[in-house]
């Protein structure tokens, strides 16, 4: 909220801290109504269906954004005229803004509007989505409160600045540890240590295997650590390792470093996006993760431009440029994590603290995160940040089959991009190009693939479609693939090949699209957590075919392992979005055509019943 609140319309009385489930409290929903009638509200109260009527109130059919259907109580405070818009985030809007494109619902709302969306909490139903006395949040819900465009703007713009700047920071710490051997690679490192390819690929290997084995675990510790104590633990340890690589001497320290820094690593990105989700929206969130996945690629610049200089250290105290570059990179991403003990907070309601005695919001402000972010996502208060998970809990969400699809997409969908990213610098080399020249090359394909992102986020701005935006990727490198395979060799001199990789790895990067798609059909905070983790993990396996599809036995041309990914990517296309797409339809008609019928008393007495958790209710419904 402004500090001059003059120009704002008042806030409607609140429960107090001790009483939260205040639309229980009639005497509260009386003292509202008087204030309503003398102060007319910006934005006038929802009109009341004569049509609808149940023992309990009169309601209002509402549509939400993800297709439920929603019976609205009368006599409840105002609430918004229209949604916020979907994606609808202060980002995706400031890029259609930049290319001059506008959505069809994205005219500007009056600030001094009511911004409150229509949810469950204005239904009959709403004592069975109220949150738990353990959640983090619980004494700043209140589902009577209401607040405008112009204070959520304001909220939202300190989250972003404030909150998630600080993962990107720390994302970017993450990558340079992780994409800094390709620019080693340029500098004889694999001849300094005297390794092979295959030690190379098996190096790779392990990188992946480490993040495989710790995705789950590490998610398992934060959920009971909370993000803001085991990211910044993370962050140190795994600096500490790679700032360790100084010291390597051959095969075994350097399969031992490889393992031990993605160890470390893993589960860092799902930790990220579930602390994250307890800011933002589900429809905020997919556009925060792509340019989350930015970062990515500010490391690989970064790490390229760094490797440029620190190189030329070779020589210096007899040592190669390549063991000063490990050092120094992971020192700086060392001073990141012991930062981020300070700079990150558990949660919105928790931002105050003896080195910020004033926090990042004030009363109004954490009031608005809370029940902006339950009004959208209920299930989101159905654990307290630091709950840990029951083994018995972990395997029922492994066992949730409505995930499968995505976990499939997640192991397929990135084969193609690995092999030639893994081999840039090393193919440069070995067509003639020096270390510096090498690392430099590298540099277009990434600015190429910082404006592809946001090309894509813009894309996902203007088609409600999670599935057709999703195969962009695929779609990209298929051509260049084929171009790889049908070119004679004599066509395929050095800078051609250049071009057809730089084409190639410029492609569209959908993963942030499909994690946000995940986490919004998990449909719980046990399911998002278990889920984001099995999600990456497919993700590591993918890295792993990925990283070994390149043999030595099938150079130059690797038309063997090229034709393989061809055979892959048309597979993507052709069967497994679309069929993603056509099971998730099914499912939400299936759901709709026995909850859409259901009186208002059914539905109270399902919700009362029913042994049906986050995404297998039939109030769930799953994007595609």
């Amino acid at each position: 909220m402004s500090p001059d609140r003059r120009d704002e319309p008042s806030s409607p009385p609140t429960a107090s801290s001790s009483s939260t489930s205040s639309l229980n409290d009639e005497k509260a929903l009386d003292r509202y109504t008087t204030v309503r009638k003398e102060s007319t509200p910006s934005t006038p109260p929802l009109e009341i269906s004569e049509k609808v009527h149940d023992a309990n109130a009169a309601q209002q059919a509402y549509k939400a954004p993800d297709s439920t259907n929603l019976q609205l109580l009368d006599g409840i405070p105002p609430l918004a005229e229209r949604s916020s818009g979907a994606p609808g985030s202060t980002f995706g809007k400031a890029l259609l803004k930049l290319v001059g494109v506008r959505r069809k619902d994205g005219q500007p709302h009056d600030l001094d509007s009511i911004a409150t969306q229509p949810s469950v909490f204005d239904t009959a139903q709403k004592e069975h989505y109220m949150p738990k006395a353990s959640y983090e949040g619980y004494k700043a819900f209140d589902p009577l409160f209401r607040w405008t465009w112009r204070q959520e703007n304001t909220a939202i713009r300190i989250v972003d600045w404030k909150i998630f700047l600080w993962v990107l920071i720390m994302f970017l710490a993450l990558d340079i540890d992780r994409a800094n051997l390709a620019n080693a690679t340029a500098d004889n490192f694999l001849k300094d240590l005297k390794l092979t390819q295959a030690d190379y690929n098996l190096g790779n290997t392990l990188f992946r295997v480490g993040f495989l084995c710790a995705e789950l675990p590490s998610q398992l510790i934060s959920k009971r650590l909370g993000p803001d104590v085991w990211i910044p633990t993370q962050i140190i340890i795994f600096s500490v390792i790679a700032s360790s690589q100084f010291w390597l001497s051959g095969r075994s320290s350097f399969l031992a470093t490889r393992f031990l820094i993605s160890f470390f690593q893993g589960g860092f990105i799902p930790d990220c996006i579930l602390y994250l989700s307890y800011y933002y929206t589900k429809t905020e969130l997919p556009v925060r993760l792509g340019f989350f996945w930015v970062a990515n690629y500010l490391a690989n610049l970064i790490t390229g431009f760094l490797a440029v200089g620190l190189l030329q250290m070779r020589g210096v105290g007899g040592r190669a440029g390549w063991r000063y570059m490990f050092l120094i990179e992971g020192l700086l991403t060392l001073t990141v994590g012991v930062a981020s003990f300070f700079m990150m907070p558990s949660s919105a309601s928790a931002t105050k603290t003896w080195y910020r005695p004033k926090g990042y919001f004030n009363d109004d402000q954490v009031k608005i995160l809370v029940n902006r972010a339950l009004r959208d996502d209920p299930t989101k208060s159905s654990m307290h940040n630091r709950q840990a998970l029951p083994v018995k809990t972990i395997f029922r969400c492994l066992g949730d089959y409505d995930m499968y699809p995505l976990y499939f997409i997640g192991l397929m969908f990135g084969i193609g991009g690995y092999p030639v990213q893994q081999y840039f610098q090393l193919s440069m080399r070995q067509l003639g190009f020096n270390t510096i020249q090498s690392n430099l090359l590298s540099i277009p394909n990434t600015v190429w693939s910082i404006i592809n992102l946001l090309g894509i986020t813009i894309l996902s701005e203007l088609v409600d479609s999670r599935t057709f935006v999703a195969m962009a990727e695929n779609l990209w490198m298929l051509p260049n693939y084929i171009a790889l395979l049908a070119l004679p060799n004599s066509a395929l001199t050095p800078w051609t090949y250049f071009g057809i990789a730089t084409v190639l790895l410029a492609f569209p990067y959908v993963h942030a699209i499909q994690v946000a798609w995940t986490s919004r059909n998990s449909g719980s905070v046990e399911n998002r957590t278990v889920s984001a983790s099995a999600y990456n993990m497919m993700v590591q396996v993918s890295a792993i075919i990925g990283a070994n599809l390149y043999q030595a036995s099938d150079s130059p041309r690797y038309k063997h392992a090229n034709s393989a990914i061809v055979a892959i990517i048309v597979f993507n296309v052709a069967i497994l979005y679309p069929s993603t797409r056509w099971y998730y339809r099914w499912r939400n008609a299936k759901r709709a055509a026995e909850w859409d019928v259901m009186t208002s008393d059914e539905k109270s007495g399902y919700l009362e019943t029913t042994g049906d958790k986050g995404n297998k209710r039939l109030d769930f419904r799953f994007a595609y």
